[in-house]
């Protein structure tokens, strides 16, 4: 990709697509993890004396301005973030008066625009949105690593009409993602849990050969367990990928890891009775929510001594605390390992995980990607990493 050392930007008006999907309640804004994270960007643009036009999405408006998928809630954080002011410009990022007001900035000067999405052409990779979008700029800057695997005209398609690089925080995902790839450190653990096979069979397939073992659970787990004839009781599961998940244990069974406990649950609630059983014999009327002490104790051990690891989805429903231990304890077992391995936490229940642990700065990447992350370990070509080329 292009960097910022290849990018002439002193004293230019630089258009920078960044990722502000944020959680926002009530009009503030609950996690600045993606505003932060681009912050190394900006400041060096900045100390270039360039002034920045920011764009970004917000959620998911039907192809119109709502007023609650409005960025104008994220201007103040990144006013506190950044120590200087913001100026949000509430038109159409399209139109002539945000045109207008983006010339008047100064060297050193910050505009975010509203929602891209509030565009109709954007998802829809529209060229002549595209060719509007980058009379805002004199250079572009694509530093939304959780939009890449988008062809949107605000992530590809500005990159047709201005000099272009890629960020820093884009640059440090797609690096620290492709060393899971390319000649990773042995021992090579991975753990994916999550709902569903089939949100991650693509990953599954393509990190099986390169892994030395794979760690499944959440309720992925229950789709393995009953592929080997397991009794699941109401266990979430997917019977049109027991195939599939029968064909991945005869070919890599001696590297996958399944549950040999679970936390069972007689209701998906919080306060629901419990009771711990093995994994392959859930009573009916019954569901897995969580790991079970035997396995979380057996993946704890599998982690140790290893020097690449790679964890994406939880392995119970964490969002309820009663059934958050597994995840919380794989989220320890990962920090443990600390300088004496490469680990990368991807998706958002895991980042959670490790930043409740109070052990975050002792993994070496977190990925900001979820989606993207997921698509550059599949193997395929992000059309935002593509445009930065």
């Amino acid at each position: 990709m292009r960097t910022l050392d290849q990018l002439d930007t002193r004293g230019q008006r630089v258009l920078v697509r960044v990722d502000y999907n944020v959680p926002v309640k009530d009009g503030v804004v609950q996690d600045d993890t993606r505003i932060t994270a681009s912050l190394p960007t900006l400041e060096r643009l900045l100390d270039g004396s360039a002034s920045l036009v920011l764009m970004s999405h917000f959620g998911r408006p039907k192809g119109g301005p709502e007023e609650k998928y409005s960025l104008r809630p994220v201007a103040p954080v990144l006013e506190r973030a950044l120590k200087r002011d913001v100026r949000f410009i509430g038109s159409l990022p399209s139109s002539e008066e945000t045109l207008r007001e983006v010339r008047e900035l100064q060297p050193g000067e910050v505009a975010l625009l509203e929602n891209v999405r509030f565009e109709a052409g954007e998802e829809k990779n529209d060229p002549e949105l595209a060719r509007q979008l980058a009379r805002l700029g004199d250079a572009f800057v694509l530093d939304a690593f959780g939009s890449a695997h988008r062809a949107h005209a605000s992530v590809s398609g500005v990159a047709e009409y201005l000099p272009h690089a890629a960020g820093l925080l884009l640059q440090n995902e797609v690096e620290a993602l492709s060393r899971l790839l390319e000649n990773p450190a042995r021992p090579y653990a991975v753990i994916i849990g999550g709902a569903k096979v089939s949100d991650k069979i693509k990953v599954i397939e393509n990190l099986l050969p390169r892994v030395d073992r794979m760690l499944i659970g959440g309720g992925m787990a229950y789709t393995f367990i009953k592929s080997q004839g397991g009794q699941i009781g109401d266990s979430i599961h997917e019977d049109d990928q027991l195939g599939l998940a029968r064909r991945l244990l005869d070919e890599y069974g001696g590297k996958i890891m399944l549950p040999v406990d679970v936390i069972a649950a007689d209701r998906f609630a919080e306060d629901a009775r419990t009771q711990v059983v093995p994994s392959d014999a859930i009573p009916d009327g019954w569901q897995g929510l969580d790991a079970g002490p035997e396995t979380v104790k057996a993946y704890t051990q599998a982690l140790q001594g290893a020097k690449t690891v790679f964890w994406n989805g939880p392995l119970g429903v964490f969002e309820f605390p009663a059934f958050a231990g597994g995840t919380n304890a794989i989220a320890k077992a990962v920090a443990e390992l600390g300088d004496n391995a490469y680990t990368v936490i991807g998706g958002g229940d895991s980042v959670s995980a490790i930043n409740k642990s109070g052990q975050a700065d002792r993994v070496s990447h977190i990925s900001t990607g979820g989606g993207a992350s997921l698509e550059l370990l599949e193997g395929r070509t992000l059309p935002g990493v593509e445009a930065m080329k």
